[in-house]
């Protein structure tokens, strides 16, 4: 959907709705801008996936270099991206993918994974219909 009109709000709150149910919940912010969680770890910056690829080899990359429990034990993720007009967001989101089959990241059985979505990702990545 268009910028600005509440998708991370709504991610974050629904996240909030069902950890108090008392299920356990993945959020996973997929913007470049990586603020999806931002309200549910205290304003705390998560490290972004793409930013732990940048920074480490994959084989020395483990889960909690960029899993971090938010309020009432949400899991979030950051998945981070290129400068707004630099790179491809959808390449960064198949690499946070990829990295999270390799590191078995669903192994928790979440209840619910909520992903919060920009809405015009391109190169093979999400796109509106």
């Amino acid at each position: 959907g268009k910028g600005g009109i509440g998708k991370s709000t709504t991610a974050s709150n629904l996240a909030a709705i069902f950890a108090n149910a008392g299920q356990r919940v993945l959020l996973v912010g997929c913007d470049p801008k990586h603020d999806t969680s931002y309200r549910l770890t205290d304003q705390r910056p998560v490290p972004t996936v793409l930013g732990v690829l940048s920074e480490k080899r994959v084989h020395d990359i483990k889960a909690d270099h960029f899993l971090v429990r938010g309020r009432l034990g949400i899991t979030c993720i950051e998945a981070g991206g290129p400068e707004p007009g630099v790179g491809c967001a959808g390449r960064g989101l198949s690499k946070m993918f990829e990295l999270f089959n390799t590191l078995d990241v669903f192994a928790e059985n979440y209840d619910v994974a909520l992903y919060d979505v920009l809405g015009d990702v391109v190169c093979g990545g999400f796109a509106m219909p």
